[in-house]
């Protein structure tokens, strides 16, 4: 029986074999239960070991390459990838040597190189801490990364690249009156934690205070404003942040999700945290009704949540963006045809790539003859006026704020519906 530490490294090898393999996202192998059979301190340790991997493997790599004539197959490589990040930051040789050895060891297909994962790993440990700090800081894929550098410069992508590699700290949104569980108040109203440890166990998690939400995603909310009594409608609602938000606004809120799985994530943070909203399984294309406010968070390449989900630009290889912008542009037509007139509607995504943001909007705004951008929504507490853009978007990079742990990459603009065309 392998011990809790090897129980935990297994998993995480299995979780980088699915992710640099078979292109699956973290997230999908989290919701099938990957992990489901370990005890919680053991999941949250092979989680944290996987997204450590991610971020760290092109040094890892370089580390591991003279130490290799060829690349060992994929589960190995990986156990030799995971053995070398551990050994970097510090770890124990002898604990991560034996549990590698033991993992590979015990493999049908690849007991035999159990020798060959000693030796690489006894080699790397030898001065892995210092050939680690002077490796470069890792770099998006190519095809992420020249689009980037296209739309915001070189200096500005390796910045970027910084905070992914940085990973990311705790965000969280607080219950208007509730009490923060310590750590730092944002510029913009967000309370930041720099060691948070378990979520659940925090204070007034279980009191439902506050919610968990990167700063940036929680500008899309206060951009739109939402009054008590105002009809919202949440599209692309889970995991339920923003609506959340909007219901302790006071606003009626119907959220909608075509994910039945997601949107009962939406029910459970409404359960913990005492706030109501109308849930909806369905399809935004085919939502009907009338509202004063409607909040399009389109689904997009998700590219400015890297240093939350360093799996993305791994598993990812661009080939979808064509289908997303699509689809948003699709969204923004339907979802405009919701607002009342003389209501309002904020356009966001948690995407670095101007197609789906800044160009979206420009699109929109000369389809649409009684739309308007808002600029003077942005005037709000802890929004930088070099934030925002041309043509009156907010454009959120995770390289703003970088003595504070960064943000996530986002883009919104309030958009607003004349309530009358002039004839």
């Amino acid at each position: 029986m392998a011990d809790s530490a090897t129980q935990a490294r297994q998993s995480a090898i299995y979780l980088l074999d699915q992710i640099l393999g078979e292109e699956r996202l973290l997230s999908e192998c989290l919701g099938a239960g990957a992990l489901d059979r370990l005890p919680p301190e053991e999941r949250a340790r092979a989680q944290r070991l996987t997204l450590d991997t991610l971020r760290g493997l092109e040094r890892a790599d370089r580390l591991l390459k003279p130490h290799l004539q060829k690349a060992p197959p994929l589960s190995v490589r990986n156990a030799l990838r995971l053995g070398t990040v551990e050994l970097a930051h510090g770890e124990a040789a002898h604990g991560v040597v034996h549990s590698m050895v033991e993992i590979i060891g015990r493999s049908r297909r690849h007991g035999r190189l159990k020798g060959l994962v000693n030796a690489v790993l006894r080699k790397v440990a030898a001065d892995a801490p210092e050939a680690w700090g002077r490796l470069r800081v890792p770099r998006l894929p190519r095809w992420l990364r020249d689009p980037l550098v296209q739309a915001w410069g070189a200096p500005a992508v390796a910045a970027m690249e910084a905070a992914h590699f940085a990973g990311a700290p705790l965000d969280l949104t607080l219950k208007p009156g509730a009490p923060a569980p310590g750590g730092e108040v944002l510029p913009t109203g967000s309370v930041r934690l720099y060691d948070a440890g378990q979520v659940s166990t925090l204070p007034g998690f279980a009191a439902g205070d506050w919610w968990v939400q990167d700063a940036a995603a929680a500008l899309p909310v206060r951009l739109l404003d939402p009054q008590p009594g105002e009809s919202v409608l949440d599209l692309c609602a889970a995991p339920g942040g923003k609506t959340m938000q909007l219901a302790a606004a006071g606003a009626r809120v119907t959220a909608l999700d075509i994910s039945e799985g997601r949107m009962a994530r939406v029910r459970e943070n409404l359960a913990r945290t005492g706030l109501g909203a109308e849930t909806v399984v369905g399809d935004v294309l085919e939502q009907g009704g009338q509202y004063d406010a409607v909040l399009l968070d389109a689904p997009c390449s998700a590219t400015g949540t890297i240093r939350r989900h360093p799996d993305l630009p791994l598993a990812k290889d661009g080939s979808e963006f064509g289908a997303l912008i699509e689809l948003q542009t699709q969204m923004i037509a339907h979802a405009w045809t919701l607002v009342k007139p003389g209501g309002r509607m904020v356009f966001c995504t948690c995407s670095l790539l101007p197609d789906e943001g800044e160009v979206q909007v420009e699109e929109a705004l000369t389809l649409y003859p009684d739309m308007a951008v808002d600029r003077a929504a942005l005037d709000l507490p802890g929004i930088d006026p070099a934030w925002i853009t041309e043509e009156g978007g907010l454009r959120l990079r995770p390289d703003y704020w970088p003595e504070r742990g960064g943000m996530d990459g986002f883009y919104m603009a309030l958009l607003r519906k004349a309530s009358d065309l002039p004839e």
